[in-house]
């Protein structure tokens, strides 16, 4: 006989899952409490290295469902989801996305929708990286530097040493921090 359990994640610990637990019995899911697992973690961390979520797996066998409310519960990043997902299937625990249907993510029209979202979400990617070389080449073109800002070297700082300025006062006059003067103030590189 299946048993369902529900993976219930939040980021801070201001939120509450509560609202999430109620969608879920909302949508005609019974999940006895012991079955509800609840996690404050950020989303950017893989489901792997969720205790909440390795508790989880640690009591669910083959032929349990896992509900969801939103695919964003098991992580951000759209392939970590993925291979989350997969995990489950390859133990044949059945995953249930309620923002998505109550599709079975497990399922054909589940594995279909996974790759749609995998493309979307590729496409984001890609589309991004394009504008980010867009931006950066225009920049060029238009004579911009690009990149950290040049160091402060030490033939500047050795002038104004010569000049009978103190530490401080060249990183002041530098605009650098005392640490860099410093480190160059003694280095006897012309540079």
């Amino acid at each position: 006989m299946s048993r369902t359990f529900a993976y219930c994640r939040v980021s801070t610990t201001g939120q509450t899952t509560e609202n999430q637990i109620q969608e879920i019995k909302g949508a005609g899911f019974e999940i006895q409490s012991q079955r509800v697992i609840e996690e404050t973690i950020s989303g950017s961390t893989s489901a792997s290295e969720r205790a909440g979520f390795q508790k989880l797996l640690d009591r669910m066998e083959k032929g349990d469902v896992l509900v969801v409310t939103k695919l964003d519960r098991l992580g951000r990043n759209a392939i970590d989801v993925q291979q989350t997902v997969q995990q489950l299937e390859n133990q044949g625990i059945k995953v249930h996305c309620l923002a998505l249907g109550g599709v079975d993510l497990t399922s054909a029209a589940g594995k279909m929708t996974m790759g749609v979202l995998s493309a979307v979400a590729q496409f984001e990617r890609d589309l991004l990286i394009e504008r980010t070389q867009a931006g950066l080449n225009r920049a060029k073109k238009e004579g911009k530097t690009l990149g950290r800002p040049t160091a402060t070297n030490a033939k500047e700082v050795s002038k104004r040493k010569l000049a009978g300025m103190s530490q401080a006062e060249v990183a002041k006059d530098l605009s650098v921090s005392i640490s860099t003067v410093k480190r160059l103030w003694n280095s006897g590189k012309q540079t």
